[in-house]
């Protein structure tokens, strides 16, 4: 159960607090608790966990004691995935909780959100080390990250320490300090290449690959709601690993999530804005249907919070340091980059300059334009990774969220401070004819690449030194 702010409001993205004075101004008040607490002892559930700067309470009991608790009927399912418990009617709770509650998650438990990588089905046309990719787009080359931590949200799968050692090594670069940080009882276990560990992997080596300095941690987590959102505020407000940028490659169309989730998780990723925190999103690889199969467009959640970074997807051909060309990523077959136009979230002020089209969907709703940036994602000019022993090209916007997570680093530690939440910086102070290069040519499915933004690429691939030119200046 998550609890509303003590003060009554949210903090505002854009502000700069410590996680300290954060907890002291918009963490849970202990009133609050004490009440949740009395609520979880009339009905004969425990308190497990309380975290006033999460806002977290976690109660546990019976199934009959939590149904009878929130007014709803859990019920057990078989799947081909699996089995798993869901509920039926709407979540309750007392009047006098009502004020209080935020949401409350767990009862479902529901595999949520799928991998955003996609592995080369024949041999690829060319392929990238991370480091090569970093040069193509110009990244800065003062630093390597050192000082600023990447938190990678991970869902399933793992990472073999010796696979770390042999890849970076193969590089030439030092083994990244990389940790594991279990939430809810999620931990490295790594079992296939193809599953969930490709997945770990891509992420871990093509932020290390990028911010080589940086400490890396892991945090694992259930694939539910619950999970999924535990992790984001455990890193977020973890004070012992203190990251400044979070990559989060799983996600699933709008359509999949509840109101409450996303509402919860969209004001977790305000709260890591006003924390000095960086959140980067894989915009998905289903076209502009977001591979939901009923036959509308859909964009990828969490991307499609107006609080986090979505990445596109492209695919990028070059060598030595220059590009020969870059197109949006449309294998043709059903892998594409996603982007479009949220259903759930309005229009941000800071897009209302960018010409974000109407949806294609009946309605034409005009809302959250996605992505804003892109890079390459494409696994036929995909990155060289080691998955549990094997040498394998992966590609997807999963490749994007990290890389992404590493150049942030690489602009906090020259800058001397956290970026925080980017997207208003992005579109309103920006030049961007000087800091990106447009993609315009190519299309999801759905939206087609042009001048400017567009909803397959966004603002395009970024000159990573032109933007740290930029902040400089701007910040």
């Amino acid at each position: 159960m998550y609890l509303r702010p003590q003060s009554g409001g949210a903090p505002q993205p854009d502000q700069r607090l410590t996680r300290e004075e954060y907890a002291a101004r918009f963490g849970a008040s202990p009133d609050d608790v004490e009440k949740v607490e009395a609520f979880a002892h009339e009905h004969d559930l425990t308190v497990v966990q309380t975290d006033l700067a999460r806002r977290l309470v976690v109660l546990a009991g019976p199934a009959s004691a939590l149904q009878q608790a929130f007014g709803v009927n859990l019920q057990r399912y078989e799947h081909e995935t699996g089995s798993y418990r869901s509920r039926s009617g709407p979540v309750l709770v007392p009047a006098e909780l009502a004020p209080l509650v935020e949401g409350v998650f767990g009862l479902d438990n529901r595999p949520q959100a799928r991998i955003r990588a996609r592995y080369a089905v024949a041999a690829p046309a060319t392929t990238y080390t991370p480091p090569q990719v970093a040069r193509l787009y110009n990244f800065p080359t003062q630093g390597n990250g050192k000082g600023e931590s990447i938190a990678l949200v991970e869902l399933g799968g793992g990472y073999r320490r010796a696979d770390l050692k042999t890849y970076f090594g193969q590089l030439g670069l030092a083994v990244p300090k990389v940790s594991s940080v279990s939430v809810d009882g999620g931990h490295n276990h790594p079992t296939t290449p193809q599953g969930a560990d490709g997945e770990v992997a891509l992420d871990i080596e093509v932020a290390g690959g990028v911010a080589p300095g940086a400490h890396i941690v892991v945090y694992f987590a259930p694939n539910t709601d619950r999970g999924f959102l535990d992790a984001i505020t455990q890193a977020t407000h973890d004070t012992k690993n203190k990251p400044s940028v979070i990559s989060i490659s799983w996600g699933s169309p709008e359509s999949n999530w509840t109101d409450q989730a996303m509402q919860a998780m969209d004001q977790a990723f305000q709260a890591a804005g006003a924390l000095g925190v960086t959140i980067c999103c894989a915009a998905g690889d289903g076209g502009a249907s977001d591979g939901a199969g009923d036959h509308l467009a859909h964009v990828d959640f969490p991307a499609s919070s107006p609080h986090a970074l979505a990445c596109g997807g492209t695919q990028l051909v070059g060598a030595n340091g220059t590009v020969s060309s870059e197109t949006v990523w449309n294998d043709q077959n059903g892998s594409a980059t996603g982007g479009g136009v949220s259903d759930v979230f309005p229009l941000p002020t800071w897009q209302q300059a960018a010409k974000i089209p109407t949806s294609i969907n009946p309605g034409g709703r005009v809302g959250r334009g996605v992505p804003d940036v892109a890079a390459n994602a494409d696994p036929q000019t995909g990155y060289d990774v080691l998955v549990d022993g094997q040498a394998s090209t992966i590609g997807g916007t999963s490749a994007v969220a990290p890389l992404w997570a590493g150049l942030v680093a690489l602009l906090n530690q020259q800058l001397g401070k956290p970026i925080g939440w980017l997207n208003p910086v992005l579109y309103q102070q920006v030049d961007h004819a000087a800091t990106f290069r447009d993609i315009v040519t190519g299309g999801n499915d759905g939206y087609s690449a042009g001048p400017e933004w567009d909803a397959c690429t966004g603002w395009g691939a970024v000159n990573g030194a032109a933007l740290l030119e930029a902040l400089t200046r701007l910040l």
